[in-house]
This record gives structure tokens, C-alpha cells and sequence, in this order.
């Protein structure tokens, strides 16, 4: 009678708690019964309204059997529950998944690691099913703060620690994946969950083998069976990943801060890893926000310990490159900006009281700055280089030019170092093609400036910069001494192009009487002169064209004027500067082959060989013996570079030598009413630059053009057969382009020349516009004495004082007024 009793009571039970009960077996080793699953499986799909109450159900009998330790009944429903969460639709999941995730938290509650990691197994394929139908009151905080804390297990068996971690890494994994893409559930970008995710996987990672060397590939090598490290990196690279433009810095700030609490900047091999993950990882065009993020982290550390400043500027310096490619605009002088206010408060710091291992971490923190800029402009555009460079050199201090040989304070010549440094770093990573586009004014005319500085050193840091931007044909190494064997050198040559001719025109008298001015400083050292003679012959070899030899020429008898005659000048500087003028001798016809020029060079070289006067030879050194070591004009003139032979070689060669011949003895002052002081007579000269030999210009202006009987007429318009003959055959483009190239020039020079330049132009022998006044006046005063009257006359008792042709005073087209001169 008790049978059917319960019998009957069984009868009335609902279906599908029977359906349930049926799947569990006597003995739970025998596991699910999988014809009975199949026949619950079957009625939740044809009722589906009836599956949130059969989750229930099973989170009931597991909840009873968790507590009774019945493990295996637990795992069957956990089975169970696994199977349904797969074969429902996605329509009606959510009628299920609040009784799935309740059995998950319980099993996660639990005491048995077993549980646990089976409870994350299906946590994750449950994150792993796609949902049309958001549910968005579905909250998430208890199974990241459970995966985040078994992320960090101490188990005692290693074994069962490594699954722990494993399983909890997964579970943040799933909840990222679940959570990530839907707007409508729980934010999982706040602070409150990355504060607990990003440093768990961090704990992780920093038992990786890859952070001990630095990989070059983005992705680590993976292995069937992950590791914890391997894992946590993979789960790293998809938060980040999956990270959009307002979430990176969620990901960075708990990066930032557990590297800060852990002391893991010192060494930062474990932070370089991480970063690199980062940099990989993250969207392209986000990647300035790491940059970005790191400074301000660097800002908020100013008052660190040197090493950790260091550390975090290493990091800098090595991912700074990824994100170079990214930076487009202001984003490119920000950074650059932030760089060179980070150098400008390290030096600020330096206290020369300070012990001498303080003052070397300093340096290394300044070092890896300087370095993290130039890996950032390596990888930019040669145009966002140029601008680089000027933006940096806009940056060095320098007093005003009437004091441009004195300094504001030592903290001063130690900022100018650091960013010289700075600016020379970035110009190694910039490859020149045409002079104009590399030194345009504003950035030429302060280099130029502080190639005077008073300190040696910073002369040595600007001469460098130009040999790194000068060098196209990597001759640098070459040319790094002084020597006048230039035919061991094998030299790399190039005909000049017309835009280089054009700029050395328009620049050289400025750079040349620069570098003739820093070979007069009395504290120069060997490395300063060598320095100086790379650049000159490296603008020979760069520049090598006829129309540059004379110029050289004047510097080279210029430098040997100032070697006889300097007194400030000690010996050993004396013999270095002539030995410095027999190079660049000798040098200059190799670049130009000038045979009798070559002749000379090799008649005055044996000439000191002969008279044991080697010490004017190469190679330069510090000290020279004075007992042995005698001077030029004891030795006799045949050993010194004669003005009026180099004359006679370039004669003989076919050059024309009138200018070299202008060369006046030194200190003999320049045309009148110029105030050249000490300068020698050569800049001068060489003011008038190269475009003045155009016939001083042809001058080409309007009222020349229009006048009556003057025509208008260019140097290459020679009635010649060849001429006629080349003139008819050529298209009439050609001549467009040939006259407005002139016409281009001429409105440059006058633009951009300096004021004493255009002065010193006006005062030209053959000054075409003048002599054609003179003529004008001398024709129509011609014409006066002839009886010809002008139509208009004065009136009586007007007053004729101002009239040229009455005056007892000069013409006023006879005086010359050049400071008033306005261009």
C-alpha cells in the first residue's frame, strides 16, 4: 500500500521535475544518464516555458548535494545544465541563465578547487554563446572579484595552483567577451573591475619567460597547454584589443599603478614586456594615447628616484617608434614638447654639489629622453624631421648678438648642451637630398649663431650636426682628419644639382665667415679644428662645382692670413691651421680636377717636407715641440700657400680669377661706410654673393624694361650661329621657364638677402642700373645746354634750390645714401 502511495504521489509530480530526477543515476560514478538527458533536452525545446523552471530545479538538487558533499551529483547537474545551455535557443536563453549563473556562483563559492574550475569551464562557454536579446540587469561584480582572486592562488600543490590561475584567467577572459560588446550590461571598463582584472593578469605575467629577453614578434609562441604567464598575456592583448579610444587609459591606469606599488621599474624589463604587449596589441590610431599617458606618468614621477625616471624614459624610447607612424600634426611637436620639458626640468635639477653616482643617474635619465626623441622622429617624415630640428633649435637659449660670445649662467650652457644633443640625435635619423629643404633660414641662422658659442664644446655639437646633415654620400668617416692623401680616400662624388649651386650662392659668405669665425676662438681645441675642416670638405665634396671653387679658395688664404697673424692664437693652434689649409688645398682640386691647382698643392707639401716642416702636415696634435717646431717665416716663404700662384694655376686651368684676386690683406677694412671691424676682407667680398655675378644682377626692373632704348638683355644671348641655331630649334617653353627662373631668383634675393648684403651689391663696379641713370642725366643735360627746355618752368620768384639742373649742390642721383636704401 506504501508502493502505490508513492506511487500516486510520484504520478502527480510535474513532468519535468521527473524528467529531471530521471537523468541523475543510483550511483553517481555511473555518470548522466544520457537517454533520459536527450528526453529532457527534447521537452525543453518543444516547451520552453518550462526552462527557467527546470533551471531552477537543478540549481535546487545541486545546491542540496553541494551541501551534503555530494560532488558527483553536483558535476552531473552542472552536465546537465551545460547540455540544456547549448541546445537552447538563443530566444529563450534568457529564461535560463539566471538559474545558470546562480548554480555558477554556487559552485564558485564552494571550498573544492575541483568545483571551481569546473564552475568556470561552463562560465566560459556560456560567454562564449552570442545573444540576440540583451539583459541588461545582469550584473557581473561577483564572478570578477572570484576569477581576479583565484588568479592570485597559493595553493600548496603547484599543479592545482597553475589550474586555479588557469581557470580564473579564462573566467576574466569570458567575462571580458561577454560583457565588451554590449552596450546595455554592466560596464566592465570601470574602475571598480579594471582595478581587479588588469592586475591579476599582471601577477601572472610576471612569472613569463618572454620578459626576460625582449621578443621582437607581437605574439609570444603558443603551447597546447597554456600556462598561466602564456594565458594572461593572450587575455592582456583582447582587453586591449578590444579597448575603443575613451577606454585605453582604464587599461593603462592599473597597468601604471602595479608597476608603482611592485617596484617593477627597476629593472624594467617585466614593463618593457608589458608595453610592447600594449603598443601590439592596441588599435594603431590609439597608440598616441600610450605615449601620452606614459609622459604624464613621467610628469607625476618628476620627483622619483633617477633610475625610476630612467626606467620609465627607456620604456619610452623603445615603444615611442610604434606609435611615430600614428602622429600626425600637433600630436608630433606635443610629444616632442613634453620631451624637451622633461630635459629642460632635468637640468634645472643638476646640482654640481651633488655625489657623483646622483649626477650619473641624471645623465642616464637625460640620455634615454634624448634617445626616446630621436627613435620618435626616425620614424616620422623627413618634412616632420625638418620641422623637428627647428622646433628644437627654437628652443636653445642664446643671448642677444651683441653679446654672442658671453652666456646668461651655466644653466644656461648646460640646457643649450642637452639640446644640441638632442637636435643632433634627430638629424642622424634625417637623410638630406636638397640643401634649401634641410636648412631653411630660420633654422641655418641660429645653428650658424651658436657655431660661435664660447663654450668648446657646444662649437664641437654644432659642427657635428653639420656633418650628420651635410653627408649624403657617406664620406663622413672619411673625412673625419685632415690628411693630403685624398686619393686613398676614395670619395664618393656627385655633380651639384642647380637648387644646391642656388643655395650656396645665396648662404655661403654666411656659413663660410661662421666657420672662418669659430677657427679664430682662442680656445679651440684639435677636435674643434678637425671639426671644422669635416664641414669645409664636406661641403666641398658635396658641392662640387667650378662655380664653388673660388670661394673655398678665399676661405682656405684667408685661414692661413689668420694663422701667420692671429696673436691670440697659441703655436700648436697656428700649425693645426696650416695644416688644415694644405688639406682642403689639396682636397679641392681632387673634387674639381684643376691639374696646375694639384701641381701647386703637391709643389707646397713637398716644399715642408723638404724644410722638416711637418708639424705644418698633417695629422694635428695637441703640442708641438718648440725647439723643433719652427715657425713660417723662418722657414721661408715657399712653405706657405701663395695667393698670387693659386692666381696664376686657376689662370692656367681657364677659371676666372677676379674675384679670388679681390682678396685684400687682412684686417684691411671692406667699402665705405661699412663698419666690418675685424672681419676679414674676404666676407666682404663674399657678401656680394654668387647671384651678383649675374652682370649684378641684370638688373631686371620694371623701369628698365620699359624704357626707350634700353634692352633688356641675359647673359646666354650671345648672336652667335650656335645661339640662333639653338633658339629656333628649342621649344618656346624652354625660354618661358629659363625667364622665369631668373625672374624667381632675382625676387628671392632681394626677399630674404640680409640689409648689408644688398648694400654692399649696390656698391658693384659694373652697376648696370647706375651707369644707365648716369647716362639718362648726362643726355638730358646734354640736351639743356642745346637749348632744349623741359615743358614746364618755374615760376617767377619760385625757388630752384632743389633743382638738380640749377643747384650749385650735387645731383641728388650722385650721392649715395645706402643705409637709406629700402628693399
Amino acid at each position: 500500500m506504501c508502493t502505490s502511495c508513492c506511487g500516486c504521489c510520484s504520478a502527480l509530480r510535474p513532468r519535468y521535475k521527473r524528467l529531471v530526477d530521471n537523468i541523475f543515476p543510483v550511483n553517481p560514478q555511473d555518470g548522466l544518464v544520457k537517454n533520459n538527458m536527450e528526453k529532457l533536452t527534447f521537452y525543453s525545446l518543444s516547451s520552453p516555458e518550462k526552462l527557467d523552471r527546470i533551471g531552477e530545479y537543478l540549481f535546487q538538487r545541486a545546491s542540496r548535494d553541494i551541501y551534503r558533499r555530494r560532488n558527483g551529483f553536483v558535476v552531473i547537474a552542472m552536465e546537465a545544465m551545460d547540455q540544456l545551455l547549448v541546445a537552447c535557443h538563443a530566444q529563450t536563453l534568457n529564461l535560463f541563465v539566471e538559474s545558470f549563473l546562480k548554480m555558477v556562483q554556487k559552485l564558485l563559492e564552494s571550498t573544492d578547487p575541483q568545483l571551481q574550475i569546473l564552475a568556470t569551464q561552463s562560465f566560459v562557454r556560456f560567454a562564449n554563446i552570442e545573444e540576440d536579446t540583451p539583459s541588461y540587469h545582469r550584473r557581473y561584480d561577483f564572478f570578477v572579484s572570484k576569477f581576479s582572486s583565484m588568479c592570485h592562488s597559493n595553493h600548496n600543490e603547484p599543479e592545482l595552483r597553475d589550474k586555479i590561475r588557469v581557470a580564473g584567467i579564462k573566467g576574466l577572459q569570458g567575462v571580458v567577451r561577454k560583457t565588451v560588446c554590449d552596450d546595455l550590461v554592466e560596464n566592465i571598463w570601470e574602475a571598480v573591475h579594471m582595478d581587479k582584472i588588469v592586475p591579476s593578469l599582471l601577477y601572472n605575467m610576471q612569472n613569463s619567460r618572454y620578459h626576460v629577453k625582449e621578443a621582437d614578434t607581437p605574439e609570444p609562441p603558443q603551447e597546447e597547454h597554456a600556462d598561466p604567464p602564456t594565458l594572461a598575456e593572450t587575455c592582456m592583448r583582447e582587453l586591449v584589443g578590444r579597448a575603443s579610444f575613451g577606454h585605453i587609459r582604464c587599461v593603462l591606469r592599473p597597468v601604471l599603478r602595479h608597476l608603482d606599488l611592485h617596484e617593477l621599474w627597476v629593472p624594467n624589463q617585466f614593463a618593457l614586456h608589458t608595453f610592447r604587449i600594449i603598443m601590439f596589441s592596441i588599435q594603431a590610431q590609439y597608440s598616441y594615447t600610450v605615449i601620452e599617458t606614459l609622459m604624464s606618468h613621467l610628469d607625476d614621477n618628476s620627483k622619483s628616484n633617477p633610475k625610476i625616471r630612467t626606467s620609465i624614459a627607456d620604456v619610452l624610447s623603445k615603444i615611442i617608434s610604434i606609435a611615430a607612424g600614428e602622429s600626425v600634426g600637433p600630436s608630433v611637436l606635443e610629444i616632442i614638447n613634453s620631451l624637451l620639458s622633461h630635459l629642460r626640468l632635468s637640468v634645472t635639477r643638476e646640482d654640481p654639489s651633488d655625489e657623483p653616482q646622483a649626477q650619473r643617474a641624471e645623465k642616464l635619465y637625460q640620455e634615454a629622453l634624448i634617445n626616446a626623441l630621436g627613435e620618435f622622429a626616425n620614424h616620422l617624415p623627413d618634412y616632420q624631421k625638418i620641422e623637428i630640428m627647428m622646433f628644437i633649435m627654437s628652443k636653445v637659449p642664446y643671448p642677444a648678438l651683441d653679446h654672442l660670445r658671453g652666456f646668461n649662467g651655466p644653466g644656461d650652457v648646460l640646457l643649450q648642451n642637452i639640446l644640441l644633443k638632442s637636435l643632433l640625435k634627430v638629424g642622424t635619423k634625417y637623410q638630406t637630398i636638397h640643401f634649401n629643404t634641410t636648412f631653411p633660414m630660420s633654422f641655418l641662422e641660429p645653428l650658424l649663431r651658436m657655431s660661435l658659442a664660447a663654450d668648446p664644446d657646444m662649437r664641437l655639437l654644432v659642427q657635428k650636426i653639420l656633418h650628420t646633415l651635410i653627408d649624403r654620400h657617406h664620406n663622413l668617416e672619411k673625412l673625419l682628419k685632415p690628411t693630403v692623401n685624398i686619393g686613398d680616400l676614395e670619395l664618393v662624388l656627385e655633380k651639384s644639382s642647380r637648387p644646391d649651386i642656388i643655395f650656396i650662392r645665396k648662404h655661403g659668405p654666411e656659413i663660410y665667415r661662421s666657420l672662418y669665425e669659430s677657427l679664430e676662438q682662442a680656445n679651440n681645441t684639435v677636435e674643434n679644428i678637425e671639426a671644422v675642416y669635416t664641414t669645409l670638405a664636406l661641403l666641398c665634396v658635396e658641392l662640387s662645382s667650378e662655380e664653388t671653387v673660388m670661394e673655398m679658395l678665399r676661405l682656405v688664404v684667408s685661414i692661413q692670413d689668420t694663422a701667420l697673424t692671429n696673436g691670440s692664437l697659441s703655436a700648436a693652434q697656428k700649425y693645426n691651421l696650416h695644416a688644415v689649409v694644405v688639406s682642403l688645398l689639396v682636397l679641392i682640386p681632387n673634387v674639381v680636377p684643376i691639374t696646375p691647382l694639384m701641381e701647386y698643392a703637391e709643389k707646397v707639401i713637398e716644399a715642408r717636407r723638404n724644410a722638416g716642416a711637418n708639424h705644418l702636415l698633417p695629422e694635428l696634435l695637441v703640442h708641438y715641440d718648440p725647439d723643433v717646431c719652427l715657425s713660417p717665416s723662418q722657414l721661408g716663404p715657399d712653405v706657405l700657400v701663395d695667393q698670387v700662384a693659386v692666381t696664376e694655376s686657376l689662370k692656367g686651368a681657364g677659371f676666372d680669377v677676379s674675384r679670388l684676386q679681390q682678396v685684400t690683406p687682412y684686417g684691411a677694412g671692406g667699402p665705405p661706410g661699412v663698419n666690418v671691424g675685424h672681419r676679414h676682407s674676404w666676407v666682404e667680398t663674399g657678401m656680394r654673393t654668387s647671384v651678383a655675378d649675374l652682370n649684378s644682377f641684370q638688373v631686371e626692373v620694371d623701369s628698365v624694361s620699359s624704357s626707350p632704348g634700353v634692352q633688356k638683355k641675359h647673359p646666354e644671348e650671345e648672336l652667335t650661329f650656335e645661339s640662333m641655331k639653338k633658339l629656333l630649334s628649342e621649344p618656346p617653353e624652354s625660354a618661358k621657364e629659363a625667364e622665369e627662373e631668373r625672374r624667381l631668383q632675382l625676387s628671392e634675393t632681394f626677399r630674404t638677402a640680409d640689409f648689408h648684403d644688398l648694400v654692399d651689391r649696390t656698391h658693384a663696379n659694373n652697376d648696370i642700373l647706375q651707369n644707365k641713370l648716369n647716362e639718362i642725366f648726362s643726355k638730358l643735360s646734354t640736351g639743356l645746354s642745346d637749348g632744349i627746355r623741359p615743358p614746364a618752368t618755374p615760376t617767377p620768384g619760385t625757388k630752384q634750390d632743389n633743382d638738380p639742373l640749377h643747384s650749385n649742390n650735387p645731383p641728388t642721383y650722385e650721392v649715395l645714401f645706402p643705409e637709406l636704401f629700402v628693399y
